[in-house]
């Protein structure tokens, strides 16, 4: 869509495709709303469109108190640039503290201060301190809105410093304060056995079974479990320089289209942000489908709205890997469920399936391979999982999607035992890379009657930037074939 006439019968047809492609500024009300806001719409002299909302917001426009623009997908570019620009807003998303120091997160791109700056003016059309500025809000509204946690709590979640600082910004932004927000909360329930509910947006199609059923059966005994399309986990997490433990589960909403019911645990309640940021990748919810099935062309027919499973911790996802290693998906369950046990911290849930924390790199970084190998884990995989964790422990190593992907598979596939089908598949998962293509995957071959990898990686052009993506539909075509 480029032209104000497209943008408009968008507007019109209330498709939640569009959610999160753009967003509609009122001049008549000074408000900009999602393209799926129930509201009348307006007319088309009145209807301003933009890209994001830091452009909305840049113009002067208010979030709409009904739709909620934060709930909106995000948007996603996937050219070489635009992830640059994607690793800088995710590099201070997982920094915890909100505050862009943009000297620091260019050097963390190996960029100038200046390039970083024309990257981000050319991509959002907004200077980036601007354009996080607006997620901190954003980010804030949302909690304000979803949450009774003090707004006090809210401004130092979110990066503000200060309850002052956050009137400030709200004042300026939105002219409105934190509390008239919290006031115009339609949900107003105080919380049920110190459990947070929150809700995640996606647009459809999504296929929550197919998805659910992936992760169902690579789960980590005690660490994960799936029950009923329900997925439970264990979390521990560092946000805020402090160390935060409990559970989470996560569901489709039961009264809202197009989204997830996410249950927290309320000792989850000081790095909400991380945790929430962490859940959108793993369960791929910035995900434009009908962008990807288009570009995917017949191989996505027989299956719409396939997501990219990604990974709720990069670290515990990349051991799963390595376990799982020319052995079948129900042994590597059955060894990292061990593996986990042996090493992982006890928690409290509520849920009999949930009593363990999956070790840090840290506390793995310091067994020693015999007590590793004492879980039936070959020498050499014992041996690889010791380098993997020392290399994250010591910062050399990052497995989070905001690292750059080509560079960390190159680093991945120094470390012995480590191949490129393991690296392609952390970075599938853990990076949530939407290009990465584990060519040697005997699946694939077996989906493409094809066991030529040079005749694979040819095969597989066509599919690119979402390579990753056409690996879970070749999957797909083994579990169900035509």
């Amino acid at each position: 869509m480029n032209t104000h006439e497209h943008y408009y019968q968008a507007l019109i047809s209330r498709d939640p495709r569009f959610d999160g492609a753009f967003f509609v500024g009122v001049s008549s009300t000074g408000v900009y709303c999602r393209p799926v806001c129930r509201v009348r719409t307006p007319k088309p002299e009145n209807c301003h469109f933009y890209a994001s909302a830091a452009l909305a917001e840049a113009a002067g426009y208010r979030p709409c108190l009904r739709c909620r623009p934060e709930l909106a997908p995000a948007h996603t570019w996937h050219d070489t640039r635009g992830q640059a620009i994607i690793a800088a807003i995710e590099t201070v998303e997982l920094a915890g503290h909100g505050v862009c120091d943009l000297t620091s997160v260019a050097k963390h791109l190996d960029l100038s201060t200046r390039h970083l700056n024309r990257l981000a003016l050319d991509h959002l059309g907004v200077p980036l301190t601007r354009f996080l500025q607006t997620r901190r809000l954003l980010k804030a509204k949302k909690l304000l809105t979803e949450t009774h946690l003090s707004i006090t709590e809210i401004a130092f979640l979110c990066g503000f410093g200060s309850l002052r600082s956050l009137h400030h910004h709200f004042q300026k932004a939105y002219r409105l304060t934190p509390t008239a927000i919290r006031k115009s909360a339609q949900h107003k329930k105080p919380p049920t056995d110190n459990i947070l509910s929150l809700m995640l947006s996606y647009r459809p199609p999504y296929d929550w079974h197919g998805l659910i059923q992936f992760l169902g059966n690579r789960t980590i005994a005690k660490v994960e479990h799936v029950h009923e399309g329900v997925y439970y986990r264990t979390v521990q997490v560092h946000y805020q320089s402090a160390i935060h433990q409990g559970w989470l589960a996560v569901k489709p909403h039961p009264t809202i289209n197009n989204a997830l019911n996410i249950d927290i645990s309320e000792r989850l309640s000081g790095a909400l942000p991380l945790i929430l940021y962490r859940l959108q990748h793993q369960f791929d919810l910035h995900a434009d489908p009908m962008r990807i099935d288009q570009a995917l062309g017949a191989l996505a027919v027989p299956h719409q709205g396939v997501r990219l499973p990604g990974a709720f911790d990069g670290f515990e996802m990349a051991i799963r890997a390595i376990l799982g290693q020319q052995i079948t998906v129900k042994a590597a369950h059955t060894l990292a469920g061990r593996f986990a046990e042996a090493f992982g911290e006890k928690v409290d849930t509520p849920f009999e399936n949930l009593s363990v924390l999956f070790p840090s790199p840290q506390t793995v970084a310091s067994l020693s391979k015999d007590e590793i190998a004492s879980l039936g884990i070959i020498g050499k995989r014992a041996d690889t999982i010791i380098t993997l964790a020392k290399a994250i422990a010591e910062g050399n190593l990052d497995l989070s999607p905001a690292a750059a992907p080509e560079m960390t598979i190159q680093s991945l596939v120094c470390l012995p035992g480590i191949g490129d089908w393991t690296a392609h598949y952390i970075a599938m998962r853990a990076l949530h890379w939407p290009d990465a293509f584990p060519h040697k995957d005997l699946g694939i071959m077996k989906a493409l009657n094809e066991t030529h990898p040079k005749t694979l990686l040819a095969t597989a052009e066509q599919w690119r930037p979402w390579r990753a993506y056409a690996v879970m539909h070749l999957w797909k075509r083994l579990e169900n074939p035509l």
